[in-house]
């Protein structure tokens, strides 16, 4: 069979394409004008409603996080291992609760010493006070037995020498006279020396008696010091016991418990983190330019993700004197109660706070606003002369089931409320219900 050349069979490929080309492109050129004709002839019906206008309170929306009122890091005031952790994240515990036991057995043998020497040092003062009669009141050294038996044994010879040096004198005066012989004024002499001596003799066990007494004195006073010492050193040793048993600081609820039984924990551990939980601080990133019309007191709003269109009140209760030169803003608290434990610290929050006077505003049913995920933005779709015109609008608060739009249009403008999807920007339309 005879063959063709390349170039023959090259140039017939080439032909065969450049046929199939004029064949085709008319076919193309037709389909495309016809679906353009298909959408220049195509009319949507929509529902459409006039964006309302009407006065409202002024507020300033800003978005924060909410933080607890009260934390605390609870830490042991004593070292020692872990032997339990009755609580878990997230359990709710009242002031007083135990969160955290360690082993006590060394606290527990020491206040046992320290219980036995405060009872030696209570018996020993109780000895040194007997020993001078000391009782409840106050020291009087004159009560002491031994220096009452001194002292009446003391004055009898007392009184039996005064009596003898007066008769002596007596008798000397009398030998003077002549009316007795110097043999028995000696003799009443010697008698009111001996008298005298035994007075002295009877003066110095008295004065013996007295400082035996005073000194025992200073054994009670010492005695009592040594109680006092052991009280304070079993108090010590009480504490020390009961601090190996820690306890929530105030009801809340335990947000983290870093620890496990058999771990060694000192005064710089973490035993558990605690939060309050019945009020919560929502923490606001404040304009300064917005400063001058805050106050504490004022109301505010606030919702999170987590429950939708529910709103919480409270109201703002601190204004940071001190703005950030960076941002040019400042921190401004505001109070919510939180009874039921609904909202959580760290929560992410949108908030009006409401300011004096009033402002005009614009609102439009739900229906009308469309999110599109792709450019991550809220579209209305306006009515006008037959044409939709797409529009990207930022919205405000919700009140009564429609939503504030606060850029992108304007009061008593004819917006869409359904088949959105149907339409573009430019798209032909015609209502057919309006409000």
């Amino acid at each position: 069979m005879p063959t063709r050349p390349l170039h023959d069979l090259s140039s017939r490929s080439r032909n065969l394409a450049a046929l199939l080309l004029v064949t085709l492109l008319p076919a193309g050129c037709f389909r495309k004008k016809a679906d353009n004709t298909v959408n220049a002839a195509t009319v949507v019906q929509v529902n459409a409603v006039r964006a309302i206008g009407k006065q409202v309170a002024v507020t300033l929306s800003e978005t924060g996080s909410f933080v607890a009122e009260e934390s605390s890091e609870v830490a042991p005031a004593v070292s020692g291992r872990v032997i339990r952790t009755p609580v878990s994240v997230g359990a709710f515990v009242k002031a007083g609760d135990v969160i955290c036991e360690l082993d006590h057995r060394d606290a527990e043998l020491k206040l046992t010493q320290y219980k036995a020497q405060l009872a030696e040092a209570q018996a020993s003062l109780r000895q040194a006070q007997s020993r001078i009669g000391l009782g409840t009141g106050n020291f009087d050294v004159t009560r002491v037995p031994e220096v009452a038996a001194a002292k009446a044994t003391y004055e009898s010879p007392a009184a039996q020498a005064k009596l003898a040096a007066a008769d002596a004198k007596r008798y000397a005066n009398l030998v003077a006279t002549g009316d007795v012989s110097q043999s028995v004024y000696e003799k009443q002499r010697t008698q009111a020396e001996t008298a005298e001596a035994q007075a002295n003799a009877s003066r110095q066990q008295y004065e013996g008696a007295l400082n035996t007494a005073r000194q025992s004195y200073q054994v009670v006073n010492s005695s009592q010091a040594s109680l006092e010492a052991m009280q304070a050193q079993v108090g010590q040793a009480e504490k020390a016991l009961a601090d190996t048993t820690i306890r929530a600081p105030f009801d809340g609820y335990v947000s983290a418990r870093p620890i496990a039984v058999g771990e060694y924990v000192t005064t710089s551990s973490s035993v558990a983190t605690v939060v309050r939980m019945d009020t919560l601080k929502l923490q606001l990133q404040t304009p300064e330019k917005s400063a001058a019309g805050l106050k504490v007191g004022m109301p505010v709003t606030a919702r999170v993700a987590a429950y939708g269109d529910r709103d919480f009140t409270g109201s703002t209760s601190a204004l940071n004197p001190a703005v950030n030169p960076d941002s040019r803003s400042f921190i401004l608290e505001a109070r919510f109660t939180n009874s039921d434990g609904t909202l959580r610290p760290g929560m992410f929050a949108s908030a009006r706070v409401v300011l004096p006077g009033m402002e005009n505003a614009v609102f439009v049913p739900k229906a009308a606003v469309v999110r599109d995920r792709t450019t991550d933005s809220n579209q209305i779709f306006v009515v006008d002369d037959g044409k939709a015109h797409l529009r990207v609008v930022t919205l405000g608060e919700t009140e009564n089931g429609s939503l504030r739009v606060l850029s992108g249009l304007n009061a008593g403008e004819m917006v869409a409320l359904n088949k959105q999807s149907d339409l573009y920007d430019g798209a032909s339309v015609t209502v057919q219900a309006a409000r």
